[in-house]
């Protein structure tokens, strides 16, 4: 009997390495995941308020772009009045509750190249990096 205790004596301690190696490696999974989850969702809100900014930018740009157009006696106006309300419809029936959508990053980089037709119809440049105050705010 002392020989089936001392057996079960040193498997315990043989086996204890494999026993903490599995108990490890499901710890460092578990904190990798949890780890993994909350870098994602940094990530999500960060890239979420980036686009909600852009889309922002282009429901103020084409209010005051209106305003601006709507006395303008110019049959050329016209024309530029129906694109930004083209843009402005773009960005109003954007998914943005529903990242999950089918053509997400299609209709985005369709409402950007509506702001380029827009900007180029009213000659005025894209690259607005120079009127922000804060560098690189607005990089799309």
């Amino acid at each position: 009997m002392a020989c089936a205790a001392e057996e079960d004596l040193f498997e315990n301690i043989f086996l204890a390495d494999d026993r903490h190696h599995v108990e490890g490696y499901q710890e460092g999974f578990e904190e990798g995941k949890r780890q993994g989850w909350q870098d994602g969702m940094n990530h999500g809100r960060m890239h979420g308020a980036k686009l909600s900014a852009e889309l922002s930018f282009y429901s103020g740009f084409v209010t005051t772009w209106r305003f601006l157009l709507q006395a303008d006696p110019n049959p050329k106006a016209r024309k530029q009045l129906k694109l930004l309300e083209t843009l402005s419809e773009m960005t109003q029936a954007f998914p943005i509750e529903d990242p999950q959508s089918p053509n997400f990053e299609e209709d985005m980089e369709k409402i950007r190249a509506k702001f380029r037709q827009v900007c180029a119809v009213l000659h005025i440049p894209t690259d607005f990096h120079g009127y922000i105050n804060s560098p690189g705010q607005l990089s799309f």
